[in-house]
C-alpha cells in the first residue's frame, strides 16, 4: 500500500468541501423561510374614498383630511370575464303597440297572409333554435355573413313576437 504525505493544498479542499455542503444546506431553508413569508409582503392597504365631485378613488396612500375605507389586496377576488350575456335593445312601448296596430290589421284583413306570416315565423324560429352556427345574407352587397350570437338571440325573439301576434291562439 502506497501511502501519500497529506499536504496543506489537500487538507484545505476536504475541509472545503465538508462546510460548503452544510453551507449550501442552511441556504436553502432559509430560502424556503423567506419564501414562505414572502406572500404576506405583497399584500398591501388600499385606500378608497369619493371626492366632492363624487368620484371614487383607489392608493395606497391614503389621503390628508378625508374619510377613507381600508381595502386589503388579499381580500379582493377578480371578477368573472365574460359571464354577462350580451343584451338586445329594450323595444319600446310605442314601437310595440305600432306592431301589434299592423298585426290586427293584417289579422282582420287578410287571414291568409297572417297564417303565412305565422307559418314563416315558426319555420324561422325552428331553424333559430336549432342551429347555432348560422349564415345571413347582406341586403346591400348580397354576399353572405356569419350570425353572430346576439344577432342570433335578437331574431329568437323577434320570431317570438311575430308568432305571439300573427297566430291565433
Amino acid at each position: 500500500m502506497l501511502l501519500t504525505p497529506i499536504t496543506f493544498a489537500a487538507l484545505r479542499s476536504s475541509i472545503q468541501s465538508v462546510l460548503v455542503h452544510p453551507f449550501l444546506v442552511l441556504l436553502f431553508f432559509f430560502a424556503m423561510f423567506i419564501n414562505l413569508f414572502s406572500t404576506h409582503a405583497y399584500a398591501t392597504e388600499i385606500y378608497t374614498w369619493v371626492d366632492e365631485h363624487g368620484v371614487t378613488h383607489y392608493s395606497q396612500e391614503p389621503p390628508e383630511q378625508k374619510q377613507v375605507t381600508k381595502i386589503y389586496s388579499e381580500d379582493i377576488k377578480p371578477a368573472k370575464i365574460g359571464s354577462v350575456s350580451p343584451k338586445a335593445p329594450v323595444t319600446t312601448k310605442a314601437e310595440a303597440s305600432e306592431l301589434e296596430k299592423i298585426a290586427t290589421s293584417i289579422k282582420g284583413s287578410d287571414n291568409a297572409q297572417a297564417k303565412v306570416i305565422c307559418d314563416n315565423a315558426k319555420h324561422s324560429l325552428n331553424v333559430l333554435i336549432s342551429h347555432s352556427k348560422l349564415n345571413k345574407q347582406n341586403k346591400e352587397t348580397g354576399e353572405s355573413i356569419a350570425m353572430t350570437e346576439e344577432q342570433r338571440q335578437t331574431a329568437i325573439k323577434e320570431q317570438k313576437q311575430r308568432i305571439s301576434l300573427f297566430c291565433s291562439k
